[in-house]
């Protein structure tokens, strides 16, 4: 199914699409099933899902695909009345023709290129991709060939390591019919939802001082007395006090918290700069759904300066945060 999408703004429904393909990839099954409810209730059907995930194990491998499904599957059994099944599956007639399921994903595979591709390097691969991947699964009716771009670019952006196929599949997602800005702002929304960590600070190696966090963080010596730290989603790190000296926060990525004892918590996005006086007691960490990276140093550090770790922030406290 061919179409051109006109619109410059994602929808709601290609938001949920997108978020459940990019959970899907992670293997975040914990995030995924609040994902698939969440687009269930915004118009994606159970059985695009169906087909999406089903899609995505040519990318990500059948235990992710099953796993997601599972998820779903779960998911449905307290089925809302509001959520849609949508087009009955039928089983594509060119499964039962070998030969027209090659000249097809041929077409459909030259179509998303750009150009005639044949990889002649692995002839194996080259037959999977046109007879299987580009045959077989994109005979499916559930999704349009711009949604099934849309789901691959999302998948793609939520893994490591696969820059080349993200970069072909960005282009492949306007050669089937997405705008460039649509794609551009698929990609952006991402990132600054939280899916996706896109950053020009590094990441760095798992925290050494992980033993006063919940979950798992990373830390990177930028230099100049400025350290960054990057938390996955729900990490955060224990209450704690700085003694004799200033902590100062600065958001450059992703979505988190910061708390005070017996004080509202502050939402910190990018560009939030939060300076904390010696001697308060407070937390910092990742919202449930995001990604989180600070940038931190101190200053008005006094002799004697120390850092007291104290009690894990308890679920209770952390999880009414919205």
């Amino acid at each position: 199914m061919m179409a051109t999408v006109n619109s410059q703004t994602l929808t709601e429904r290609q938001k949920g699409l997108a978020a459940c393909a990019c959970l899907m990839a992670q293997g975040d099954l914990e995030r995924l099933e609040p994902a698939v409810k969440t687009a269930l209730d915004n118009g994606v059907t159970i059985n695009e899902l169906k087909e999406a995930f089903s899609q995505l194990y040519a990318y990500t491998g059948f235990p992710r695909s099953l796993n997601a499904l599972g998820v779903l599957n779960k998911v449905l059994e307290n089925r809302q009345p509001s959520w849609q099944e949508g087009k009955p599956w039928t089983r594509p007639a060119i499964w039962d023709d070998a030969a027209k399921a090659l000249k097809q994903g041929t077409e459909v595979q030259t179509k998303l290129s750009g150009r005639a591709f044949n990889y002649d390097f692995c002839p194996q691969d080259d037959y999977y991709l046109k007879s299987h991947l580009f045959g077989d699964i994109f005979a499916g009716d559930q999704l349009m060939a711009a949604d099934r771009e849309i789901v691959t670019v999302a998948a793609l952006s939520g893994l490591e390591g696969v820059a080349p196929q993200l970069a072909a599949h960005k282009q492949g997602a306007v050669n089937m019919g997405n705008s460039q800005e649509l794609v551009d702002e698929l990609c952006a929304w991402l990132d600054s939802k939280g899916y996706t960590l896109r950053s020009k600070w590094p990441k760095g190696e798992p925290n050494s001082y992980g033993t006063y966090f919940i979950g798992q963080s990373y830390l990177a010596d930028v230099g100049g007395g400025v350290m960054n730290v990057t938390f996955e989603p729900r990490c955060r790190n224990n209450w704690h006090i700085h003694h004799k000296a200033v902590q100062v926060l600065i958001c450059v990525a992703g979505r988190g918290w910061y708390q005070e004892w017996g004080k509202e918590a502050v939402e910190m996005t990018p560009g939030t700069v939060i300076a904390i006086p010696a001697e308060t007691k407070h937390w910092h960490g990742a919202a449930k759904d995001s990604w989180f990276q600070h940038l931190t140093y101190h200053r008005d550090v006094q002799e004697g300066a120390s850092n007291e770790w104290l009690e894990p922030v308890a679920d209770e406290v952390y999880d009414k945060l919205k």
